[in-house]
């Protein structure tokens, strides 16, 4: 049988180098989508031929894939640096977690 239980716990510390990670593959696929976008905008007014066109095209999305996930990176570790100098002056933030167990045990 499975239990849930409530439990509080306190977040005193984000690793720098996870949260940075996850920024980068958001923005890598906000980029994606922006890639995309801008592709489809441009590509049909210039007048480079298929090829040219499919070229440009995969070459715009992954560039645009790639800066915006270095963008993203840089400030997700940011971001981190700078929560962990609130959290140390604030002590953190309390996060609410539902634990499940099997058999009634935690």
């Amino acid at each position: 049988m499975k239990c849930l239980t409530k439990e509080k716990v306190r977040v005193k510390r984000l690793g720098v180098w996870s949260v940075a990670l996850f920024f980068a593959v958001l923005s890598a696929l906000y980029g994606l989508v922006a890639g995309i976008l801008a592709v489809v905008a441009t590509v049909p007014v210039i007048d480079i031929g298929l090829i040219g066109a499919i070229g440009a095209g995969i070459a715009g999305i992954l560039i645009a894939m790639v800066v915006w996930a270095i963008g993203g990176f840089i400030g997700g570790a940011i971001a981190a640096v700078v929560y962990n100098l609130v959290f140390a002056v604030q002590g953190g933030i309390e996060v609410d977690l539902d634990v499940e167990s099997v058999g009634g045990r935690p």
